[in-house]
């Protein structure tokens, strides 16, 4: 493959604001996530940030020649980490994932993410919590160069 990453270049180079769906429409909370290409073009970075940095994460995705895909580790301000593999059908991004150390009793998240025809990013994920699925959080990103993804000190 000469470029594992292809798939992913309608999002490299680019910051995000999605609003994450709530109960409380008045007040949603906000993410902001970039992505970029590191280590020489080795991996993928994404760093995101939710609420000025009351929660945030930071994850390196590989293309692991080993398994043929692309593998990614999430690490998170909350302490949980998760590691996981992406793959692509037409303009939809699939992801599944373990998780480790999370205090809701969260093990699993499948995630779909597509950006649609009017260019924003569309993200629904469920959740593994004590052994049942459950619906997990859901935003609609729309492009922001001006965002900046912040961390609390």
């Amino acid at each position: 493959m000469d470029d594992p990453f292809a798939p992913l270049s309608v999002f490299i180079g680019k910051t995000w604001r999605g609003e994450l769906a709530s109960e409380n429409p008045e007040k949603p909370d906000i993410d902001i996530s970039c992505y970029e290409r590191a280590l020489n073009g080795k991996i993928v970075r994404n760093l995101h940030s939710v609420n000025e940095g009351e929660y945030g994460g930071e994850t390196i995705i590989i293309w692991d020649a080993e398994v043929g895909a692309l593998r990614y580790f999430y690490f998170t301000t909350a302490g949980f980490f998760t590691q996981g593999t992406m793959s692509f059908e037409g303009e939809r991004m699939i992801s599944s994932e373990k998780v480790t150390g999370n205090v809701n009793g969260i093990t699993e998240v499948r995630a779909v993410s597509e950006i649609k025809v009017d260019g924003r990013l569309y993200v629904r994920a469920e959740y593994l919590q004590r052994g049942t699925w459950v619906p997990g959080h859901s935003a609609v990103y729309s492009e922001a160069p001006g965002a900046q993804v912040r961390f609390k000190d």
